[in-house]
């Protein structure tokens, strides 16, 4: 049983959280964070949705879906797509890993582009390494959300 107290605490932490993780994400080829750290702290904003809120709200009330209770956690829809974001995720890495190899450069290898005018960050350097990222961000977030949900469920 949650309290109000947790909620309204969820409600305040949790957009903070999330804008910190998109943050580290975008600014993490070339500083510290990154994928790996944008999608812990996403985790981290997601494990405080489910203690204030328990483990159905996401699907009952932002996705809107009906909650069967007698299924295995396992088997869940939500599970289900953690474990596809899981799959997307390391697809998307290998093959932004791979793709230099069809130009003809090394395994990993990036470029950037350089974005002037942008409004929180004013520059801000792109590079190729963010699809690297992503799928990083997208294995480390569907994984940790899968063992999140499987092992609270029990």
């Amino acid at each position: 049983m949650t309290t109000v107290i947790m909620r309204t605490t969820a409600r305040a932490i949790v957009p903070i959280v999330l804008v910190v993780a998109i943050s580290l994400f975008i600014e993490g080829h070339n500083l510290p964070g990154g994928g790996f750290i944008g999608g812990v702290l996403t985790t981290t904003a997601f494990a405080i949705i489910y203690m204030g809120f328990g483990l159905d709200f996401l699907e009952r009330g932002i996705l809107g879906r009906d909650v069967d209770p007698g299924k295995e956690p396992s088997r869940d829809r939500v599970v289900v797509a953690y474990r596809r974001l899981f799959a997307y995720g390391f697809t998307i890495a290998v093959v932004s890993g791979l793709t230099p190899l069809v130009f003809g450069q090394p395994f990993l290898t990036q470029t950037f582009v350089m974005l002037e005018g942008v409004p929180i960050y004013d520059h801000l350097e792109v590079a190729s390494a963010i699809a690297f990222d992503f799928g990083v961000y997208c294995v480390v977030v569907g994984g940790l959300l899968t063992i999140l949900s499987v092992v609270g469920a029990e």
